[in-house]
């Protein structure tokens, strides 16, 4: 009998972290960087390889960072909402092309529009890895002295904008 009870226990906690598991938002993933400058950076434009964006371009404003690719399949999917909010004016998006090519990149937006105030270009993802991208879409939430709020993992949708962005957005801006 006895040598049924370490099995037994084994399966016990397995059943128990699944049971855990199944319970988590996979799109609330804490991010280290919660509460923490944003790493510096400074790349050149997409559209424009000559002028550069830098996250210091962004001091005094909240804004969103919004990692894509047009590589990403995901990212097709956030893109209509992206281009909703934009015409909002809620907050100004800077996007940042990650690990894509410029000519592909500036198609993509070209096809599907451009919510983006402007999208830096990453291309050997370096910025993204200070970051902490492992994925695509990512969009970050910095406030108006370049501290990351919010990571959100995965494509935003409608109701992401009204029940977490936004509300972060308008207590960020009245601070």
């Amino acid at each position: 009998m006895k040598r049924f009870l370490l099995p037994l226990g084994v399966f016990a906690a397995l059943l128990g972290f699944l049971y855990i598991g199944l319970h988590l938002n996979p799109r609330e993933i804490p991010s280290p960087f919660i509460g923490k400058p944003a790493p510096a950076f400074k790349l050149s434009q997409l559209g424009d390889p000559d002028k550069t964006i830098s996250n210091q371009d962004m001091l005094g404003k909240v804004w969103l960072l919004n990692v894509w690719a047009s590589w990403c399949v995901s990212c097709r999917q956030e893109h209509p909402v992206l281009m909703h909010f934009s015409k909002t004016g809620a907050v100004p998006i800077v996007g940042l092309n990650y690990k894509d090519k410029r000519g592909e990149g500036m198609a993509w937006l070209g096809e599907f529009g451009d919510p983006y105030m402007t999208s830096a270009f990453d291309a050997d993802g370096r910025v993204g890895i200070d970051y902490g991208v492992y994925g695509v879409p990512e969009t970050f939430v910095i406030d108006k002295k370049g501290v990351i709020r919010m990571k959100y993992t995965g494509p935003i949708t409608p109701e992401a904008i009204s029940e977490k962005l936004l509300p972060l957005i308008k207590e960020l801006n009245r601070a």
